[in-house]
């Protein structure tokens, strides 16, 4: 298979984003249609109590590469990308917030990495070179302690971890699952167990602004307490996995000297 013809499934999971979903579908869409990548749109709606779900019904009519799927009760964001991990059919996945956030040229570049050969792609809002406009200060510094905690215990120089915006092969997705976080805590989930994995990972400046409709569902002292969990369970994990790890870089007898 070329490179270019690896199939982009873009996950975005949503949550009361009515008014979001069509100027955001439609940004992507001219981007990636422009850069002649094959895409599919899979839209997880989360137990959305507004006219999502109409929405939806009536984007399918505009957009044939769009599909959407229904997040079974309890919602959350982790439960609803998890659900996404499940069915999409792409080579290469993205997570993109419905929001608008995530800026459609990184979601192009990010695809272009792994064209490269990078297994991961990470969106840092911290990297020289990167934009970010309306950021709630209480977040940013809650952000910054949290990613300066993983930077210590897991020893990497990624430094916007939190970030939900990341982009994976197929194989990565398979070899990190079962995923567990069911709230935002997903997201630090997957880009840990990629980290201790030993992907091949890039990290590159993104452009990222506050959201155009409705509120975050992010809450700091729920979000610090299962940050912390999840932490807690792929430091141990990492430890566990450890020696197998190191078996798999270590030379054969035949490497040896």
């Amino acid at each position: 298979m070329k490179p270019d013809t690896l199939l982009y499934s873009i996950l975005i999971p949503a949550y009361n984003e009515a008014k979001n979903l069509p100027p955001t579908l439609e940004q992507l869409a001219v981007a990636l249609r422009r850069e002649g990548i094959p895409f599919e749109f899979l839209v997880v709606n989360d137990n959305s109590t507004d006219e999502t779900p109409q929405v939806l019904e009536s984007l399918a009519a505009v957009y044939p590469e769009l599909r959407a799927v229904t997040n079974p009760p309890p919602g959350g964001l982790g439960r609803a990308i998890r659900c996404g991990l499940k069915h999409f059919k792409g080579d290469v996945v993205a997570v993109v917030m419905a929001d608008s956030s995530d800026s459609p040229e990184d979601v192009v570049a990010c695809y272009r990495k792994i064209v490269e050969g990078y297994d991961c792609v990470f969106g840092s809002r911290f990297r020289k070179g990167s934009k970010v406009s309306q950021y709630p200060p209480v977040k940013l510094v809650f952000n910054r302690i949290v990613n300066l905690a993983m930077r210590v215990l897991f020893f990497t120089r990624f430094n916007d971890l939190t970030n939900a915006f990341k982009v994976y092969r197929r194989h990565v997705i398979e070899s990190i699952s079962p995923l567990h976080a069911a709230h935002f805590n997903i997201t630090i989930e997957m880009s840990l167990s990629c980290l201790i994995r030993r992907y091949k990972i890039a990290e590159i400046p993104i452009s990222w602004s506050g959201r155009t409709w409705g509120q975050s569902n992010l809450r700091l002292r729920e979000m610090g307490r299962r940050y912390l969990c999840t932490l807690l369970m792929i430091w141990f994990e990492r430890m566990l996995i450890l020696d197998d790890l190191l078996l798999e870089t270590r030379p054969g007898p035949e490497n040896r000297e």
